[in-house]
């Protein structure tokens, strides 16, 4: 082109989670058989949708309304249920007009971080789901600014830590939160909600809270909304059904704002994010339509429960098979359906490998694994990949410089489930020792 069209550092962010997929499906035609532990979609993995719940969806169908563009902000109808549902707690009180449907969360994430000046940063955990992190750099041209998540403490953020970069970086307007997490499956204490709102408070900043999986949380966890302890500072809650019903192909999402007339400038950055929205004219009728008759129905909560104790059972199975492993940390998880586990440092290097019988297969893996600048845990992601059939993502995925993987807690066979992560655990020790 006669002039550089994109800006510094263009594509060099990457969505690892969607990457490995590829080179999966590439493996799947020389004849590896693939367990998809890599991306958090029930569906995939086999999760069959109650007949009531499709009977709703063919109804609205049905109906005329469904096939044509609804408010901007979503269905009023809709945004009156779920305001309720917020306001019932007891926390920030919220109207309809305080809720804006999104195609999926992809779409609402794009145009949070893509409605803030260039020179505004969100302060975001490390590690950090892919989305939030290349959306926030994407906006500011510039490496992520991140709090740390401690691995050695069940993931828990370092407070120390996150209130030093917003004391000394006056750039950060706002913090942002997975809870329950991904890609660690932590879920953020009461304690520590209130002293990040707190800190919020003190510098006057907003938060950002993406909640899609807060109604998922098991081993005597509960999980605490963001609007239950916001008070009086300006916040973001991120919510949806892709996780929950599951139907990740709707793309529907929706954000609550909170205490939007509490400050001028936090009340002109919604209206931009609506403003983004109307270009669009609105979010997609259908799904929205049939959330008030799926989340009042007298099978949800029972379905539910029946998911999150099988995301339990499957946690507690994975957990049990990796923890014997030498030289990895990890963490039991307590909500959303993935497990984030790392390596001791020094443990992965540039030169472990496991033997992989078809020569194909072996030169399509040595020639990804050895290009220049591949991260160690991805080597290690790559091989097993190949060797087992076990498709996980490399944790330095997920904006953080620790090495290790992430899987998903999605399989629905308790047997299968352990012969898969007896599995890796054995091909985890086979390759350190290689």
């Amino acid at each position: 082109m006669r002039n550089e069209i994109v800006h510094p550092g263009a594509g060099e962010l990457t969505y690892e989670i969607r990457n490995i997929v590829n080179v999966a499906e590439k493996l799947q035609k020389h004849g590896v058989r693939i367990n998809w532990e890599n991306i958090g979609d029930p569906i995939v993995k086999g999760e069959v949708i109650p007949a009531w719940m499709k009977e709703i969806v063919v109804k609205e169908v049905l109906d005329n309304d469904t096939w044509g563009y609804c408010h901007t902000r979503g269905v009023l109808e809709t945004r009156e249920f779920i305001c309720d549902m917020t306001n019932r707690r007891g926390g920030a009180r919220i109207t309809p007009d305080d809720i804006i449907f999104f195609n999926g969360l992809g779409d609402a994430i794009a145009k949070i971080y893509g409605s803030l000046r260039a020179e505004t940063r969100v302060l975001m955990p490390s590690p950090t789901y892919t989305t939030h992190s290349i959306g926030e750099a994407g906006h500011a041209h510039a490496a992520p600014v991140c709090y740390r998540l401690k691995a050695e403490d069940n993931w828990y953020p370092d407070l120390d830590d996150l209130r030093n970069h917003v004391k000394y970086n006056p750039s950060i307007s706002a913090i942002m939160i997975i809870n329950p997490d991904n890609p660690t499956g932590m879920v953020y204490p009461v304690e520590t909600l209130r002293e990040i709102v707190a800190i919020a408070k003190e510098y006057d900043l907003f938060i950002v809270a993406d909640e899609v999986y807060n109604n998922i949380v098991y081993n005597g966890e509960k999980t605490v909304p963001i609007s239950d302890v916001i008070g009086d500072v300006p916040a973001i809650a991120l919510k949806g059904i892709s996780k929950e019903f599951p139907w990740p192909g709707s793309r529907c999402g929706w954000i609550e704002v909170y205490n939007y007339g509490r400050d001028e400038q936090f009340a002109k950055y919604v209206n931009s994010i609506l403003s983004s929205k109307m270009n669009e004219v609105c979010s997609t009728t259908l799904p929205q339509k049939s959330i008030p008759a799926i989340m009042s129905h007298p099978e949800y909560q029972i379905y539910l429960a029946e998911r999150v104790t099988r995301y339990e059972r499957m946690s507690n199975i994975t957990y049990n098979c990796l923890k014997e492993v030498p030289g990895l940390l990890l963490n039991r998880t307590n909500g959303a359906f993935y497990m984030a586990v790392t390596f001791g440092e020094g443990l992965l290097s540039s030169r472990q490998s496991l033997p992989i019988a078809n020569p194909e297969v072996r030169e399509l893996v040595e020639g990804l694994v050895n290009a220049p600048g591949v991260s160690p845990d991805k080597r290690f992601v790559y091989y097993i990949l190949a060797h087992t059939g076990i498709c996980t993502v490399p944790l330095s995925s997920f904006n953080t410089p620790l090495q290790g993987f992430r899987v998903t807690l999605l399989e629905k066979d308790e047997q299968e489930c352990e012969r898969i992560y007896r599995t890796l655990a054995e091909k985890i020790g086979e390759y350190l020792r290689s």
